[in-house]
Formats: structure tokens, sequence, C-alpha cells
């Protein structure tokens, strides 16, 4: 996949340029963004980009000489130059300093914008062809050699014609590998990858990715016989090549290697990570199909099936009925069926691998409806459980215990906010507890002995910073919480009134009519605007 850098100093061209096209789909990735020259340049750094799309006017280090100075420190990266004004100077500038092309914003559409990415594409295609011939006589450092290998062995597990020919070539002519006779490949995946990234900026991920595949080849040791690819997603192959043709040897070999380069990522990143060793084959050209076979393996170990498309369903994702029930559990600070929604959205991924999509979406969807009711300041100051914590679970059900706890903590956050208002710290603690315990037992003398404080004092107390009697207090947050389960139609009215913690139903109703002007049934069938 070819990696494209975005630079301009407008917000709305990188959403242009980002949904003009499928750009995976016609063999490139978007890997960041940048939004002036020095950003650019650290980006350059950080990512591994082989094309960079950069706007000619930009404040401070315009694009013209942005292009000026990659093409000094990176020559390796095609530039594509983006203006919006048709000015031969600019024209010639960029394309004698090696721009691949000159676009014009006002002209600009996915055909010609695709047409130029492939001729970059090619021309890359070329010096990778010719990098060969160049490594022989060292005119090439490590470091792009061992890009140049490493690019070479995406395009060969990507099935693209002549790859491994190329690879092979490449191998050859600079003295690598003499020997081989055989070839493994094993797919890795860092778990979970998804959940983990999600928050992060496209510089952060790919320089955690960049920080998986180093350590991954010093664990394996020397290039190209030990080989670490970053595919996609967390995803990473690995290539092994053997000297003798013993597939019992070269699979202890592999699995030991594979041992090592797991426990490196667990311990020096906090990443787990889950692999798979594919067959044994004879040559390059078969090393697709070794690399194939160990991703169904990975794929399917959790279910030891065969492989199943509904691993990736979108149907197993949460329904809106899903969502708005567990919202609604938030709004009346229920933990228990808070609890009974995670166990019911994961009971389908149960037998799901743990990096697969569809657990992966599922964990991300319940975050987001938390992260929903939390203020920028809560979401930020550290009290949850954070998500780096996902990096060690090693288990669909550890994912499950692991919201939970994140759920407990959040309702806590929200009934301490709901509680705190502007009373003072007695008369927060009674509100605190009232929200706790209202679907339950819960009186004043309960709650001033929880507190420590005389029931007198704290109903005189309650009563002068709430402008109510406690019990007045206590029946209008049950009664708050029977009006959203009456509008979700999943209850009849007698249960509710036990649910919020009325001990009889002919008192419930006294008190919900006194409270709302209408009775239970009256307001069920009330049109919505009017409740």
């Amino acid at each position: 996949m070819i990696q494209v850098l975005l630079v301009d100093d407008e917000p709305l061209v990188h959403h242009h340029l980002s949904t003009m096209t499928d750009w995976r789909n016609h063999g490139f990735e978007i890997c960041g963004e940048a939004y002036s020259g020095p950003m650019a340049l650290q980006a350059l750094e950080e990512l591994q980009a082989h094309i960079a799309i950069i706007d000619v006017s930009m404040p401070g280090m315009d694009g013209v000489e942005l292009q000026r100075t990659i093409r000094e420190r990176y020559p390796a990266v095609k530039t594509i130059m983006l203006s919006s004004y048709d000015d031969y100077d600019y024209v010639r500038e960029c394309l004698r300093n090696g721009a691949a092309d000159y676009l014009l914003k006002h002209r600009l559409n996915d055909q010609s914008l695709i047409a130029i990415l492939k001729k970059a594409a090619r021309e890359l295609e070329e010096e990778t062809e010719t990098s060969g011939l160049r490594l022989e006589d060292g005119s090439l450092d490590a470091g792009s050699r061992t890009e140049s290998l490493r690019e070479q062995t995406l395009r060969l597990l990507a099935g693209q014609p002549e790859a491994a020919a190329i690879l092979d070539k490449s191998m050859r002519l600079s003295g690598l590998s003499p020997g081989v006779v055989c070839y493994m490949a094993a797919a890795v995946q860092i778990v979970p990858f998804l959940l983990l990234t999600q928050t992060r900026s496209d510089v952060q991920i790919n320089g955690l990715v960049r920080q998986a595949v180093e350590l991954m080849q010093q664990s394996l040791g020397d290039l190209p016989e030990r080989m670490a690819v970053y595919v996609e997603n967390g995803r990473l192959a690995i290539l092994f090549a053997f000297r003798e043709r013993s597939e019992q040897a070269a699979a202890s070999e592999a699995g030991r290697l594979m041992s090592n380069v797991s426990h490196s990522l667990e311990l020096f990143l906090n990443l787990k990570c889950t692999y798979a060793i594919g067959h044994m084959c004879s040559s390059l050209s078969k090393l697709e199909d070794s690399y194939r076979s160990a991703e169904r393996v990975l794929d399917n170990a959790a279910t030891r099936q065969e492989p199943d498309s509904s691993l990736n369903d979108p149907r197993l994702l949460m329904t809106i009925g899903n969502q708005k029930q567990l919202l609604l559990a938030i709004e009346r600070l229920d933990m228990e069926e808070v609890e009974r929604s995670i166990t019911g959205a994961f009971a389908s991924v149960q037998k799901h691998p743990l990096h697969s999509q569809s657990v992966q979406m599922i964990v991300s969807e319940l975050l987001a409806i938390g992260e929903k009711t939390l203020t920028r300041d809560e979401a930020g100051d550290g009290g949850l459980p954070s998500r780096e914590e996902l990096g060690n679970i090693n288990s669909v059900a550890g994912l499950e215990r692991w919201l939970i706890i994140y759920y407990e903590g959040l309702l806590d956050r929200l009934r301490r906010r709901q509680a705190q208002g502007s009373y003072s710290r007695h008369v927060s603690q009674a509100v605190q507890l009232i929200l706790e315990r209202y679907q339950s037992y819960i009186t004043l003398e309960l709650t001033a002995d929880l507190i420590g404080l005389n029931p007198s004092y704290l109903s005189r107390i309650f009563k002068e910073e709430t402008r109510t009697t406690f019990s007045e207090y206590l029946n209008r947050v049950r009664i708050d919480a029977s009006c959203r389960l009456l509008e979700s139609g999943k209850y009849t009215v007698k249960q509710i009134s036990i649910q919020v913690g009325f001990t009889t139903y002919n008192y419930f109703f006294k008190v919900f009519k006194e409270l709302t002007g209408t009775t239970p049934h009256a307001f069920v069938s009330r049109p919505p605007a009017a409740k």
C-alpha cells in the first residue's frame, strides 16, 4: 500500500482530498496530515510516507521551499504540488526540484488525482526495481535498503504480479540470503489495536507502528532472512528464510522466534499480540499462500472452525434499541441494567477472536456511549480506567469485565456530579445516597445514620438548601425514573412502580399524578411532544 501524506494549511482541503475517492481501492492510503511546512517535515521524520501532496501557498514555509527541503532530506519521497493559482513560475520551480506533477485545486477531481498518484507510484516502482542493482555497490544506506525490501515484500503478500521476481532479484544481487532453499510466513495481530489507537492522531499511530516493527525486527535478527513488515490495522507479516528443507526444524525455529517477538512487544511496548505461522514453501512466489494460511489460522483460532464470514458481520454490532436501553440505564444510574446491556452486547461475540472487528467495534460503541455522558473535563481527568489498559487484556471475557468496571466508575462519577450542585457536603452526600438507593429502601433516618448526623438536623439543612423535604426529593427522583421507564415501553406500570422503589402500586399512582398532573397510563398515551 502506497502511503500518502497530505500537507495543506486549510482543514477543508484535507477533508476534500481524503473523501474524494476510495484511496485503498486504488492502492493508496493516507498515512498522515500536516498543516504547515515544519509539521510536514516532522511527520516525514516519523512516518514512512512514499508520496506527499503539498499546497504551494502556506504561511511561513511555503510549498516550494518545503518541496525543495524534502528533495534534499528525503529524496525517495515523491511530491505532488497543489495550488489555487495557475502560475508557471511555481510550476517550473516545483518540477525543477523533482515534483512528480502539479495540480490545480479548481480543476481537481477523483480521476485526475488518481492518475497523478499512479504516475508517482510508477516512478517509485521503477526506482524500486533498480534498487537491487544499486544495493551491490553500497550506494543505498541501510535504512533505504530495508524500506525497499519491506515495500517489495508487501507487494508480494498483496499478490501483485512480478513482485516475487523483483524481491528475489533484490535479495540475490545484494548478496543477501545465500543458500536459502525454503520460506515460511507468519501473521501477527496487535490486540486490541483499534481500541488503543482510536483516540490517537495519525502521527501517533504511525509512531507506534514504527516502534512495533523495529522492536520485532530486533527480536527476529538480521534482514532479510527474518523480516517484519506492517500490513494494516495492527496486522503484521513476518518472512522467514531457511537454508535447510526440514519442515520440523523450520517450524521449531519460527515458533521460538515468534515467542521472542510476542514477549518483547509485551515487555517493552505493553502490547499483547497473537500470531500464527503458515506452511513451508519452496519459493518466494508461494509465500503469499503461506501468509494467507497463517491469517486463516489466526482469525479462526478462537472458534476452531472453518473461516466464517460472520466474524466481521456488521449486524453483530449493537442495535439502536440496545443503545437506547443502555442510555436509559445510564440516565437512571442503574448499574444492574447497564451490566445486562453489556453482557447482552457481548453474547454474540463470545467465541470470536479478541482482535476481530466485531469485538473491537462493540467495545468501541460501548465506550463511545459512556463517553457521551461525560464533560470534556471529566473525560480527561484520569479518574476512569484508561484505554491503555486494554492492551493487557487477552480474552473477550476480559474485555467484558473491564467495561463493567469502567461503567461502575462512570455511574459513580455521574452520581457525584448530580449530587454536588451548590449544596453543602452533608446535603450532597444525602442526595447521592438517594440517587444510589432510590430503587430500594431509603429513609431520612437511614441516610442520617450513614452520614453521621442527627435526623432532625439533616431534615432542616436538606430543606433549606433544596427547597423541598427529603421525602419529596426522593419521590421526585423515583417519578422521574418511572417516566423514563414508561417511555421505553418495556415494562408494565406495576412493574415500574416496584422498580423505582414504591412499596405499593396505589401510593405510586397517587404520587405520580401529584407530580406530573396525569396518571401513568395517560402519560404513556400522550404524544411525544407533550411528554
